[in-house]
């Protein structure tokens, strides 16, 4: 009988892990649960990975004599892969597993997996909810309400725009990409696509054109790409500059993708009407930061992905690999095919 550890947390509980190994390899298996403090503590580095939850010295306690684990944000580390040799197996529900030393588990011969896609609806409508705070200005309007003000002056220089038969650039056309577009097409919008990697079907109601294309002709900009060395950056002074005077930015993507800099540079200048960020280049974002001070600027702490439904298919999707591997099938989604 193998070893199974399933090691969760408040957002994506181990019982929830247990409870998504199928049931045609679940007799072959002993189970054991562990958990760290994400979110109730934010993720951070651990050691050389990122975006990590808990401890080495947890994981080393838990995954001894472990040869098949289901994580979300525990770190495996090249430390704990050392304390761990019986380890074969390390799926991640997340979209990416940069929570693991991708190199050191291949040396090791874990195979790592991943579950794509996982939380690409939650992400696309909460990426469009984004937008329409900043274009309306929902948060601040409230935040006077709540302070004894009734902050209903606008003025035509002030007021915000319709989604409806505005042009809207969407850059990243993988899983959350084409969800948002979809969501857009829905208000009326136009929607323009830069991915150099998508392929984009002749039925699609999408325009495929270039970055400079996109940002001087879109008035509403949402970003979606991978953090990859070729993102890095992806948009900075000269390309914020492109996109029309009074249009409006959203990442719900990776901070590094947009430096922010620029960006706060062009709201405070009045370039841009507004943006919206869920992610940034240091999380949690410092308290001296200057953007808090921004009043045209939407903030929420990378809470996009995470809805319920989010939970549930990384999960299905991680019993699903864990059942391919104990049947000596290849994995759908593996890091470090070997």
């Amino acid at each position: 009988m193998k070893r199974l550890l399933a090691i969760g947390d408040q957002f994506i509980p181990p019982s929830l892990m247990r409870a998504s190994v199928p049931a045609s390899v679940r007799d072959r298996l002993e189970i054991s649960e562990a958990s760290t403090p994400f979110p109730l503590e934010p993720f951070r580095e651990i050691a050389e990975v990122k975006e990590a939850s808990g401890s080495e010295e947890q994981m080393i306690e838990v995954l001894q004599g472990v040869s098949l684990c289901i994580a979300h944000h525990a770190p495996l580390t090249k430390r704990v892969l050392d304390a761990a040799p019986q380890l074969r197996l390390f799926v991640v529900c997340r979209g990416g597993p940069v929570n693991v030393n991708l190199a050191a588990a291949t040396a090791a011969g874990v195979t790592v997996g991943f579950t794509p896609g996982r939380n690409a609806t939650a992400t696309a409508e909460f990426s469009v909810a984004m937008a329409l705070a900043a274009l309306r200005r929902v948060p601040a309007t409230d935040f006077g309400i709540r302070n004894g003000q009734w902050p209903g002056n606008y003025t035509f220089d002030t007021a915000g725009f319709e989604l409806e038969g505005t042009t809207c650039g969407v850059i990243g056309y993988g899983e959350i990409g084409r969800r948002v577009a979809r969501i857009l097409l829905g208000f009326g919008a136009s929607v323009l696509v830069y991915d150099p990697y998508a392929n984009i079907g002749n039925g699609e109601q999408v325009e495929n054109v270039s970055l400079q294309q996109l940002l001087r002709r879109s008035h509403l900009v949402s970003l979606h790409a991978r953090e990859t060395p070729e993102t890095r950056g992806l948009l900075g002074k000269a390309e914020i500059a492109l996109m029309p005077k009074g249009s409006v930015l959203v990442n719900c993507a990776r901070g590094a993708l947009l430096d922010y800099a620029a960006l706060e540079e062009a709201l405070r200048s009045g370039h841009l009407f507004a943006a919206a960020a869920d992610v940034f280049p240091a999380e949690p974002l410092p308290p001296y930061s200057s953007l808090l001070t921004l009043h045209n600027f939407v903030m929420t702490p990378h809470i996009a992905g995470g809805t319920r439904q989010a939970a549930e298919k990384a999960c299905r999707i991680a019993g699903e690999e864990l059942e391919r591997f104990l049947k000596n099938e290849p994995l759908r989604f593996c890091a470090n095919p070997h």
